[in-house]
């Protein structure tokens, strides 16, 4: 049987090309703004409104029912990163406004939220897959994991904002496309 941790860990493969594409960005000399732009769509309505609305709105309060705190506790310490990942978005987002309004310096900023982002994401996933989503499939019944994965899938296929994951993969491979080619 598929877990439903599978799904949101197939979501975490995705996450770390974009991840892998925001550094390979910092170390351009002339920003393409609109790449910049994408990124930070793509981390609020992908990441963040896809992937952690899963696991915030489905998975976690699951495992509260379970027993799990989500005030402390591994659940709690990954609801922190979410917010921390959000401070590091919003500060990509004012700082691109910044640089596109005139003041150069604001690109450093930009460059040090992405960077912020991609370590703490790298190591909050490796938490979720090797720590948190352990514990759910030592906890969650077989009824419980097709009840997620099939509550996953309906969100996956855009039947909550009418955007698919598959639309957000293709536009992260666009980006990797361009990012991640080895000339």
């Amino acid at each position: 049987m598929v877990r439903a941790t599978q799904n949101l860990e197939n979501d975490h493969q995705h996450i770390l090309k974009l991840i892998e594409v925001m550094e390979a960005m910092v170390k351009q000399q002339e920003p393409t703004m609109s790449h910049l732009e994408e990124v930070v769509t793509l981390i609020r309505q992908f990441a963040d409104g896809l992937h952690h609305a899963k696991e915030e709105t489905l998975l976690f309060p699951l495992m509260a029912e379970k027993g799990f705190s989500m005030q402390q506790g591994p659940v709690a310490v990954m609801l922190m990163d979410h917010d921390q990942g959000r401070t590091f978005v919003k500060g990509m987002s004012e700082n691109i406004q910044l640089y596109r309004n005139g003041t150069k310096e604001a690109m450093a900023q930009v460059y040090q939220n992405m960077l912020g982002y991609t370590e703490l994401l790298t190591n909050h996933i490796a938490k979720e897959n090797n720590i948190l989503f352990r514990m759910a499939d030592n906890i969650l019944t077989m009824e419980n994991q097709q009840s997620l994965l099939d509550q996953f899938q309906w969100i996956d296929n855009g039947s909550e904002n009418g955007i698919s994951a598959s639309d957000f993969i293709v536009r992260i491979e666009i980006l990797a496309n361009i990012y991640l080619t080895t000339n």
